[in-house]
């Protein structure tokens, strides 16, 4: 007859015990997911990544990857004790309604928050200024669904497109903003618009010097905001 081995006799058992745990574990995370309030399951312990719902002026249009909106945010962010990774979820030439449609796929990817800046190109084509109302309502009523603050960045119609146009554009942004109680950038790109030398040659899409100026003018903003919704 063999000699036992203790030592071997208490693995052994162990690792019964561990293979009948498992299942228990697991069981009890799924019962935590069905009964936890929405986004709490994911706010527990989680990081904080903010999405970039936006256009060419947030995707790096004429820059490097290192140069655009998210990767300099991310860099401020860090720079300022702020432990963020910034995911570009931009496109170049969408408009709000492309936004709208790609949302889900944003909120897939599980953020943490999510920035919405989007308009640019609805201005450009003259869109009416309800549809844009009704796509930026309908993305930040995905996001909330989803437990994921929104932060809401502005944008102004060109002026070429008359001060009625004009004034339209702009209110949707304010009336958004207040009806969803979030906050609001008014104008994403202020202290850069209109200023040749912080724009590439086709007069609309930042410099990587314009992205550097447009990210120091909003993240007093942006930090309020995570502050509030942390």
């Amino acid at each position: 007859m063999a000699s036992q081995d203790p030592a071997g006799n208490r693995a052994a058992l162990i690792r019964r015990l561990l293979a009948l745990l498992r299942p228990l574990a697991a069981a009890g995370l799924a019962l935590l997911a069905v009964l936890a309030p929405p986004g709490q399951v994911q706010a527990q312990g989680a990081a904080c990544r903010i999405a970039v719902l936006g256009d060419s002026l947030t995707a790096a249009y004429g820059l490097s990857v290192n140069e655009g909106f998210p990767a300099r945010l991310q860099a401020a962010l860090q720079a300022s004790g702020r432990d963020c990774q910034v995911i570009d979820a931009g496109v170049s030439g969408d408009t709000s309604a492309g936004g709208l449609a790609r949302v889900d796929w944003v909120l897939a990817d599980r953020p943490s928050h999510l920035i919405v800046e989007l308009g640019a190109n609805d201005a450009l084509r003259a869109l009416p200024t309800d549809q844009l109302e009704r796509n930026l309502d309908a993305i930040i009523e995905k996001a909330s669904a989803a437990g994921v603050p929104v932060f809401l960045a502005g944008m102004l119609a060109p002026p070429n497109l008359g001060a009625a146009y004009g004034n339209s554009f702009r209110q949707v942004y304010q009336d958004v903003a207040e009806r969803h109680d979030i906050p609001l950038y008014p104008f994403f790109l202020d202290g850069v618009a209109g200023d040749h030398t912080l724009n590439l040659p086709d007069g609309i899409h930042p410099t990587a010097a314009g992205i550097e100026i447009i990210v120091e003018r909003i993240m007093p903003a942006i930090g309020q905001w995570l502050d509030k919704v942390s």
